[in-house]
C-alpha cells in the first residue's frame, strides 16, 4: 500500500510563500511513476477541495480556479516525491492540505500538513 507523508506548512502572512512536498513509499507491484497524484485541501468547517493535479510523468497539470497562477505542482519521480509550490498566499488558503496517489481508480491519502495564512 502505498504510503504518503506531507511536509512543508506552517504559518505565513498573506502574500507569502511555501513549498508542500509529499514523500512517498510503499511501492510493491507499481513504481512512483506509476501514479497519478493530487493535492487536496480542507479549511475549517468546509468540504475537502481538490487544489492540483499531476500526471504520471509530469507532462500535465490541473489546478482549481481559485490557486491558478500562484500554485504549481510538480514531481520528481527520480526521488518519489510530489511538490506544491504556493506563493502569493491568501487567507483563504489557511487549511489541511493533503496529498493523494492514484492509481486504477484507488486513491490512497497522506495525513495532511497545516497551512495557516494570517496577518
Amino acid at each position: 500500500q502505498v504510503h504518503l507523508v506531507e511536509s512543508g506548512g506552517g504559518v505565513v502572512h498573506p502574500g507569502g510563500s511555501l513549498r508542500l512536498s509529499c514523500a512517498a513509499s510503499g511501492f510493491t507491484d507499481f513504481t512512483f511513476s506509476s501514479y497519478a497524484m493530487n493535492w487536496y485541501r480542507q479549511a475549517p468547517g468546509r468540504e475537502r477541495e481538490f487544489v492540483a493535479a499531476i500526471t504520471r510523468v509530469g507532462d500535465n497539470t490541473i489546478y482549481a480556479d481559485s490557486v491558478k497562477g500562484r500554485f504549481t505542482i510538480s514531481r520528481d519521480n527520480a526521488k518519489d516525491m510530489m511538490y506544491l509550490q504556493m506563493n502569493n498566499l491568501k487567507l483563504e488558503d489557511t487549511g489541511v492540505y493533503y496529498c493523494t496517489a492514484v492509481r486504477d481508480s484507488r486513491e490512497s491519502w497522506g495525513q495532511g500538513t497545516q497551512v495557516t495564512v494570517s496577518s
